[in-house]
C-alpha cells in the first residue's frame, strides 16, 4: 500500500530572547510557529527574568554564541523563514546581520524595544546597525507606532495619514515591506498597515482585554510561518493578523499571571 502524501512542513527559525512566563519571546515564537503549521527552531539572544507584570532582569548572551547557534542551524537544516525579535545590543545585532546576510529565506523583523513593563530590550547604540544592516535584508519589518517613531527619529503617528508616511519612510530604509501595527492609535478600531509600494489596510476591531502579553512576537512568528508556507507577503500578513486576533479573543480562557496575560496560541486546537 502506498503511503499518503504528507504536506510540506516548513522550518522556521526564531531568533529572540527567552520569556520564562511563556507569553512572549522565544516561547511565544515557538507556539505561534507550531500553531501555524511550521516546525519551530530557536536561537536565543538573551535570558530574561519576567512575568506578566514585566521584566525585572536581563542576561545577554555573547554575540559570538548567538551567531554560533544560527550557524549550527543553517549548516544542517533547510530554513524556510526566519523571525527576529529581541536583539539587545549593537554587537548582537551586527552578529545576526552578518550570520543571515547571504541566506535566501525571508526574514521577518519584530523591532522589540520595550515590553509593557520593565527594562529596555534594545540599547540605543543598536539602532544604527538595526537600520543599516538588518532592515536591508528583511522581507517584512513589524514595528508598532512607538517603535516606528524611534526608528525614524520623529513623533509617534496619530492618524492613518501619518502611519502611511512613516511606513513609506521605513520601507525606504531598505525593508521590502512594512507591517505597521496600529494598536497604539487613539481609535475605536485597531487598524494595521501593510505597505510595499502602496498601502493595504488590515482592519480589525479593538478587543477589550488585558491579555496582550507577547502579541508582537506572536504576530511576527505567524507572519514568518505563513511566508514559509509560500504565501505572498500581503496574504501572509492578513493570515497572521487573523490568527493573532483569534489568539487574543480566546485568551480569556487562560488564567496566567496577575498582569498582562498571554494570548491562547493553540485556540484553534481547543475548539
Amino acid at each position: 500500500m502506498t503511503q499518503p502524501h504528507l504536506p510540506h512542513i516548513p522550518n522556521v527559525l526564531a531568533i529572540a530572547g527567552s520569556d520564562p512566563s511563556g507569553g512572549a519571546g522565544i516561547q511565544a515564537d515557538i507556539k505561534a510557529i507550531c500553531a501555524n503549521g511550521g516546525y519551530a527552531m530557536a536561537a536565543i539572544t538573551a535570558l530574561t527574568a519576567q512575568s506578566t507584570r514585566g521584566v525585572s532582569d536581563i542576561r545577554l548572551l555573547p554575540p559570538a554564541f548567538v551567531a554560533a547557534q544560527i550557524a549550527a542551524v543553517l549548516a544542517d537544516i533547510r530554513v524556510d523563514a526566519i523571525k527576529i525579535g529581541m536583539l539587545g545590543t549593537a554587537e548582537i545585532t551586527e552578529a545576526i546581520a552578518k550570520a543571515l546576510r547571504d541566506h535566501p529565506a525571508p526574514v521577518i523583523l519584530d523591532t522589540v524595544m520595550r515590553p509593557k513593563g520593565g527594562n529596555t530590550l534594545l540599547a540605543t547604540d543598536a539602532l544604527p546597525p538595526l537600520r543599516d544592516l538588518l532592515l536591508p535584508i528583511c522581507d517584512i519589518v513589524t514595528p508598532n507606532l512607538p517603535e516606528a517613531a524611534v526608528l525614524l527619529g520623529c513623533a509617534e503617528a496619530t492618524s492613518r495619514a501619518e502611519m502611511e508616511a512613516q511606513a513609506r519612510a521605513l520601507r525606504d530604509l531598505g525593508a521590502r515591506a512594512v507591517y505597521l501595527k496600529g494598536g497604539h492609535l487613539a481609535a475605536e478600531d485597531c487598524p494595521d498597515l501593510f505597505f510595499t509600494d502602496a498601502p493595504l489596510w488590515i482592519e480589525a476591531p479593538r478587543i477589550a482585554t488585558k491579555n496582550t502579553h507577547g502579541t508582537g512576537c506572536t504576530l511576527a512568528s505567524a507572519l514568518a510561518t505563513q511566508r514559509a508556507h509560500g504565501l505572498p507577503p500581503a496574504e501572509a500578513a492578513k493570515a497572521a493578523k487573523a490568527y493573532t486576533l483569534g489568539a487574543i479573543r480566546a485568551a480569556d480562557g487562560l488564567s496566567v499571571g496577575q498582569g498582562h496575560g498571554p494570548t491562547d496560541h493553540f485556540f484553534a486546537m481547543r475548539k
